[in-house]
């Protein structure tokens, strides 16, 4: 998920300490496994910030003299809730007019199904897929 985070709050958009607590939580909400976080505070202000989970991650880029966050929520699997943490975000950073894009990504057919099967663990990479989403060497 992409989301566009306009007319936010920008005091909170620079606050890393505050801006890495939503996210993890957001992350928690949604049912992801947090790994671990690293959270930047730009000078004179600005934050970027990553939420490493075991199914991906969540990333954060603020711009407080914008009131503006771009947030990206990359997710796999079936459990975890990618709209929870976005739908978290948005009110805890009060943003006021928000936009929100699911993109899918990854190994998918050409008619955007996921593989039936997964890999066999013994197989070589380009053999354990069906034929459709095989790599011509």
């Amino acid at each position: 998920m992409l989301l566009e985070l306009k007319d936010c709050n920008a005091k909170l958009l620079n606050d890393p300490k505050k801006l890495e607590t939503f996210l993890v939580t957001a992350a928690k909400e949604a049912k992801a496994t947090v790994i671990e976080s690293r959270f930047h505070r730009f000078n004179p202000f600005g934050i970027s910030g990553v939420v490493v989970i075991a199914e991906s991650h969540l990333t954060i880029h603020s711009w407080p003299e914008y009131a503006y966050a771009a947030v990206d929520i990359f997710t796999c699997g079936e459990t975890l809730k990618p709209s929870v943490a976005a739908d978290y975000l948005i009110r805890k950073l009060q943003s006021k007019n928000p936009s929100m894009i699911e993109v899918k990504r990854g190994l998918l057919s050409a008619d955007n199904r996921k593989p039936p099967h997964k890999p066999d663990k013994g197989a070589p990479a380009q053999y354990d897929r069906p034929k459709e989403l095989q790599m011509v060497p």
